[in-house]
This record gives C-alpha cells, sequence and structure tokens, in this order.
C-alpha cells in the first residue's frame, strides 16, 4: 500500500486559503482592507522567503474568528468555499487525488492553514485524511484565537505525519511508496523524507532543488 502526502495552497488549489479567508471577509465588510493587506502582504513574503514566524502569524491569522460563534463562521464559509475556493480547484488537482485513490492508495492533505477553512475544502476533494493547523476551543465549541499542538508547518509536518502514524501502529516505512506534492520551499523538510517527491507549480527554491535532486517537478493548472 502506498501513502499520498498532498500540501494544499498553491499545490491542489491555485491559490493560498489562508490569503483567501480574509479577502472574502474584507469583502464582506467584516475586516479593514488596508490594515490587513499589509499585514498579509508582510507574512507572504516572510512565508515565500522561509522565514516565516507561525506563532506570530497565526496570532495574526486567527484573531478574526474569536468575533464569531461557530454557526456564524460556518454560514461564512460556505459562502467563501463557493466564492473563493471552488473556482481554483484545478481539474487536473482532483484528477490526480482519484487517481490514488483508484489504486488504493492512503491519501492526505497535510497543511500549514488552519482545520476550520481546510476541513471543507478536503471535504470537497474527495479527501478522508487532514493534517493542518488545530484550534483551542472554548467550552461552547467557539475558537480562541489560538492554536493548540504543533502546528503543522516545515518540520512541523514531520512531526504531526509521525504522530498520525504512530496512532495508526505505522511509521513511513509501513507503506511501499510514499509520495508528497507541493510547491513550496517550505516543504523541503519533508519532500526530503519520503521515497517519491514531487514538486508542484514550484516556487524558484523548490524547482531548483527538485531539478538538482532529480525529483519530478510537474503543473496542475495547464
Amino acid at each position: 500500500m502506498n501513502l499520498a502526502l498532498f500540501d494544499l495552497d498553491n499545490t491542489l488549489i491555485a491559490g493560498d486559503s489562508d490569503s483567501e479567508w480574509p479577502k472574502f471577509l474584507i469583502k464582506r465588510g467584516i475586516l479593514d482592507p488596508e490594515h490587513h493587506a499589509r499585514q498579509n502582504d508582510y507574512f507572504y513574503e516572510q512565508y515565500k522567503a522561509g522565514t516565516l514566524d507561525i506563532f506570530e502569524f497565526l496570532n495574526f491569522q486567527l484573531a478574526p474568528l474569536t468575533r464569531f460563534s461557530r454557526d456564524e463562521l460556518d454560514s461564512l464559509h460556505a459562502g467563501y468555499m463557493a466564492e473563493h475556493i471552488l473556482p481554483i480547484i484545478p481539474p487536473k488537482a482532483r484528477q490526480l487525488l482519484a487517481a490514488h485513490q483508484t489504486q488504493g492508495d492512503v491519501v492526505m492533505i497535510i497543511t500549514a492553514t488552519n482545520r476550520f477553512i481546510t476541513g471543507p475544502i478536503a471535504r470537497e476533494l474527495g479527501v478522508e485524511h487532514l493534517i493542518a493547523v488545530e484550534l483551542e476551543q472554548d467550552a461552547a465549541g467557539n475558537f480562541t484565537g489560538k492554536p493548540t499542538g504543533t502546528p503543522s508547518f516545515q518540520e512541523g509536518k514531520i512531526t504531526r505525519l509521525n504522530e498520525w502514524l504512530a496512532a495508526r501502529g505505522e511509521t513511513l516505512a509501513s507503506y511501499d511508496k510514499t509520495f508528497f506534492y507541493s510547491d513550496s520551499r517550505n516543504d523541503l523538510p519533508l519532500l526530503s523524507i519520503v521515497s517519491n517527491p514531487v514538486a508542484v507549480d514550484a516556487d524558484d527554491t523548490l524547482r531548483a532543488h527538485a531539478e538538482a535532486h532529480g525529483w519530478p517537478v510537474i503543473t496542475l493548472r495547464d
């Protein structure tokens, strides 16, 4: 049996779900556009450079979730999916997922974006297993604006994946082949430990690394 891991943002979707969410909230008049655009650009440049402080980013990104009940957030998310996510899911991404599922592979999305945003996206893509940033909730089930556990970012993806495998009584070696598809230099730690790393619509750093190491370089956006 094989294990097929997929990054989400700019890999399975042609955009960044963490960036699309505040854009949606700005359109609805919920967030201040100038402040949020400035802060989002600040963090995105860090992300592209591989220098993002994930906890500083999460403090910023999760704060708007505290302003609404879960019911209100779920209603907002439905509109966000329709307007911002469905239009940027490439057909080739669905086809690649289906190819792995058809041959009986265990398929997982592993992302640095939080579970509130990504859970419905994973369901839309037909992916059962999801590792994402987990969010703290109060007794009423509302978000506190804080993450819990290890954020699934950079080396944290390896930590979280190993925890998931251990809970199943497995390791990476339990699988005949292990695939990881990603666009980002931030995923080089996990890409480097699977048997079949694949660069997808890769940033310049990842593309250069992939070409130097003979990894496949593909696009899902044609």
